[in-house]
């Protein structure tokens, strides 16, 4: 349809943006006086690029350091798995961090829904103040070849599983955190591995997951129900056009899924430049550097495959296989009640709009607890959807009481007797 269009304009837009010599405007932070033309010029240079979403690729992490009590630790970033459909990413806190050693790393499963996973760098720069942290990067699906097969939710869930057990292959168990919707994938992919071996994972924590769509329907749950696949296929599918090593391949394009995620969340848009262009205004080049990485980031979408598109609308919002304990993954039988072991804890925000009151709670109930505890059960007062991962309620409220949750599951693992496992490690809270 218009995808070849778009992308000829998305290529001038970055023809401009490099004539004009864009640059990264926080390089022009350690400036003493940033002013003059030039500054304005990189100014306009990233705002084309990301509002015609022109941008070559995702802004990559980046964390060199976090700071943490008043100490700086060292950040190395490395590649510990990679498949079609994305990469396992470790961030590793230095050898001598306070109590490195003390506390198992979280592997964060980040949401395939419209973002790259980059738009989560807040909340790994956060996790890493006290744990190593392995990430889920999703490809964007236009970089994918067509011989690598469909990229159906089954290869996301599979991938998931594998990268489950990499994460943990040489070192202590670790916590599993799914943000948005990558929480159905991740609590299946968990199932599965749970159904047939001892599991790598300490803990499982779901964060605005939409497991069951039937509660407290929102718009987009309704908007969902309310179109057939054939309406989706038709309206918002596209072609990948020549010169992406996906080229031909059917997605969802990266440019709808923008328009789409600024008509639903239009203030956050708003508040991300606003922040931007008053500080820049004002002369403050480093929190223009700031507020210009977080647009930057938020701009960072991703075209997505219409298998896996398509597999979400029937299998999360149509007939919630998860729920319904109906769901098989190249045959193998996807049962939460194999979690019943498994410490969870799900959190959720009084104001989210994206995942409705009790859509991740239930998750509870599906994995055989009735009656979880109150504080394994969160919901945070005056808190949208992305305020459970970004910003200040995402800082003082929802990290802290998972780290208090993670504290008691290895507590309670320390005061059991040491077991050898084949496939486990042993959980031990002194593991390098």
């Amino acid at each position: 349809m218009w995808y070849a269009f778009i992308d000829a304009q998305r290529r001038l837009a970055r023809t401009i943006a490099g004539q004009m010599q864009c640059g990264e405007v926080w390089s022009m932070a350690t400036q003493a006086r940033a002013t003059g033309p030039g500054v304005a010029v990189n100014a306009f240079s990233h705002w084309l690029l990301r509002s015609t979403c022109a941008y070559g690729q995702a802004p990559s992490f980046g964390i060199r350091a976090v700071t943490h009590r008043g100490n700086r630790i060292d950040i190395e970033e490395t590649v510990v798995d990679s498949l079609p459909t994305g990469t396992l990413r470790k961030f590793t806190r230095n050898g001598t961090a306070p109590h490195a050693d003390d506390k198992w790393p979280v592997m964060l499963c980040a949401p395939l829904a419209g973002h790259h996973a980059v738009m989560l760098r807040e909340t790994v720069e956060t996790l890493l103040q006290e744990r190593d942290v392995f990430v889920t990067d999703w490809a964007d699906a236009r970089d994918v070849p067509i011989d690598a097969g469909p990229l159906s939710l089954d290869d996301y869930v599979l991938a998931l599983e594998r990268f489950m057990t990499a994460a943990s292959a040489h070192g202590p168990p670790i916590h599993l955190v799914a943000v948005c919707q990558a929480a159905v994938p991740a609590l299946a992919a968990a199932a599965l591995l749970a159904s047939v071996r001892a599991v790598p994972f300490a803990s499982i924590s779901l964060i605005g997951g939409p497991i069951d769509t039937r509660i407290s329907p929102t718009v987009i749950d309704r908007f969902a129900t309310s179109h057939t696949l054939t309406w989706f296929r038709d309206h918002v599918i596209d072609v990948v056009p020549p010169l992406y090593r996906g080229a031909g391949r059917r997605v969802y394009p990266g440019f709808i899924q923008q328009g789409a995620i600024f008509a639903a969340h239009p203030e956050r848009h708003v508040r991300l430049e606003s922040a931007y262009w008053t500080n820049w205004l004002t002369g403050d080049m480093r929190a223009a550097a700031r507020a210009l990485r977080s647009l930057n980031e938020y701009a960072a979408v991703l075209d997505m495959a219409e298998r896996y598109f398509l597999d979400i609308l029937h299998i999360v919002f149509q007939a919630h296989w998860l729920p319904r304990n109906t769901w098989w993954v190249q045959g193998r039988h996807v049962e939460p009640n194999a979690l019943c072991r498994i410490p969870l804890c799900t959190v959720e925000g009084e104001l989210d709009d994206i995942t409705g009151a009790g859509q991740t709670h239930c998750a509870h109930t599906l994995c055989g607890t009735s009656s979880p505890p109150r504080d394994r059960q969160i919901t945070v007062p005056a808190c949208n959807h992305y305020d459970l991962f970004t910003g200040p309620r995402w800082r003082d409220a929802v990290h802290p009481a998972l780290c208090g949750f993670w504290c008691q599951v290895e507590d309670a693992a320390s005061s059991m007797p040491i077991r050898q496992d084949k496939d486990r490690p042993t959980r031990s809270r002194r593991q390098a």
